[in-house]
């Protein structure tokens, strides 16, 4: 009699344990399913990017405001800080950089000219796990 109550204690111990285990198990899998949701995947880093690669190559100073309309416009509705891009010129183009957390245009984007040609270079971010996402974009002079 004696053995078999020990034999039942271990048999509860072990059907315990493995309760445990499972419930471990069960957690982990639900904890790494939203970690992988919030990742984008490769066709909605393809579809932000779009948005921006469109201007690449050599514009005029009309397709360049626009993609300043269009920056601003994504920066402002973006609460993603990986999102968000920011425009710089170069020397030859007198105009202020614009930061993610710019809320408006800048104010000397007058400065370029609708009919001049300017070369637009995209830049991608690598960092984290939005790898490959439009990160900044250069505005030069075309030669």
């Amino acid at each position: 009699m004696e053995n078999a109550s020990k034999a039942l204690i271990i048999a509860g111990a072990i059907l315990l344990a493995i309760l445990i285990i499972s419930l471990g198990i069960l957690i982990y899998n639900q904890a790494s399913s939203v970690v992988n949701d919030n990742a984008m995947s490769q066709v909605e880093i393809t579809q932000f990017n779009t948005q921006f690669t469109q201007y690449q190559g050599t514009q005029r100073g009309s397709a360049v405001r626009a993609l300043y309309q269009e920056v601003l416009s994504n920066n402002v509705s973006q609460d993603d800080k990986a999102r968000q891009v920011r425009v710089y010129a170069t020397s030859g183009v007198t105009v202020t950089e614009m930061k993610k957390t710019d809320t408006k245009l800048p104010s000397d984007i007058g400065n370029i000219k609708t009919g001049a040609s300017y070369k637009v270079t995209i830049e991608y971010g690598t960092g984290g796990s939005n790898t490959g996402l439009v990160d900044a974009i250069k505005i030069e002079p075309a030669t």
